[in-house]
């Protein structure tokens, strides 16, 4: 395909690091894209292989590599977004790839909504398999189409959106990015510093989801997600609350609340399934109240703050049940 280089209609951002088998993939994915007013900006984040390489030896002039520091995942997409030109950003990971309507489609469906729509998420086909998410969502509840979060909102489908929503399937307003802050990035955040952002954009926005599976996410390729050794860390917005507590409109302080709690609650399932009930105890001390009962994960958080929840672990993993893995849905 001929490159263009006038005004992008989308700029993609693209962060690397040390994924020279894949980067390819995902630059074919994206210069077969229908849409071909785009630039791609691939943002190598102190790589040690040759993925950078791979880049620089692509021809297409829309096309471009930025260098920096590693700085991690967050700093890496934010930096790309200060270097778009588009009124619209889609993110690619390095080892994910898209199918070629996806930019065109995602384009045209916040055209046709327009600007009261800040995001638009779609579905994802998770390899190997093929397994696509679209059932999962279902099961959830994500709706279809547009959504707007209010004080009816159950905590469990804000959780559900909060794992689903993925850099590599959403596509966002770049004066909206730019205005909640980006995406989390101090201390080289490696976990969830996206859903940092989404449950900003939730609070304070209109988004929309399309359940069709027009992205392709290499599993077994994203050691930074879904094959991080060991147990979870804390999520950032249980880090560092202070930013999402001060947007959030006032009709929506208690559903945040109850996100937190939730989350909390099974941050500290999960520390004290791998033996390490002091850090649960933070998490519970930190942001539940005896009043949150209802909550899924409230009596798990609570066990998980006692030796007890060790053995419980033991024999869980002797069973064959993956709380760590459960902790990242």
């Amino acid at each position: 395909m001929t490159g263009h280089v006038g005004e992008p209609r989308v700029s993609v951002v693209i962060p690397l690091y040390n994924k020279e088998p894949y980067i390819g993939r995902a630059l074919d994915s994206v210069l077969a894209q229908t849409l071909a007013e785009i630039e791609i900006i691939v943002v190598d984040d102190g790589s040690a292989d040759g993925g950078a390489g791979v880049v620089s030896a692509c021809r297409d002039p829309r096309v471009r590599l930025v260098r920096q520091a590693n700085a991690g995942p967050g700093a890496a997409r934010n930096r790309g977004v200060r270097e778009a030109r588009a009124d619209l950003v889609a993110w690619l990971d390095a080892d994910d790839s898209w199918e070629p309507g996806y930019l065109a489609e995602s384009a045209r469906l916040l055209d046709d909504w327009g600007t009261a729509v800040a995001c638009l998420t779609w579905a994802m086909l998770e390899f190997p398999g093929p397994v696509s998410t679209a059932p999962r969502w279902k099961r959830i509840g994500i709706p279809e189409g547009r959504y707007r979060v209010t004080a009816a909102t159950t905590p469990e489908l804000m959780a559900g959106f909060l794992a689903h929503m993925l850099p590599s399937s959403t596509v966002m307003r770049r004066p909206v990015f730019l205005h909640l802050g980006g995406f989390y990035e101090k201390n080289r955040c490696l976990y969830a510093e996206d859903a940092y952002l989404w449950l900003k954009l939730l609070l304070t926005a209109e988004v929309a989801f399309c359940s069709h599976a027009a992205v392709h996410k290499d599993c077994a390729a994203a050691e930074l997600s879904t094959n991080l050794a060991g147990v979870r860390p804390v999520e950032p917005f249980l880090l560092d609350p202070d930013e999402v507590e001060t947007l959030c409109p006032p009709e929506l302080r208690h559903l945040l609340h109850s996100v937190l709690a939730l989350r909390a609650c099974k941050t500290a399932g999960v520390y004290g399934y791998f033996g390490q009930p002091e850090r649960a105890r933070e998490l519970v001390r930190g942001f539940v109240r005896p009043s949150d009962w209802r909550l899924p994960w409230f009596f798990v958080g609570l066990l998980g703050c006692t030796p007890l929840a060790k053995w419980a672990g033991a024999a869980a993993r002797l069973a064959g049940w993956n709380l760590r893995q459960s902790h990242a849905q």
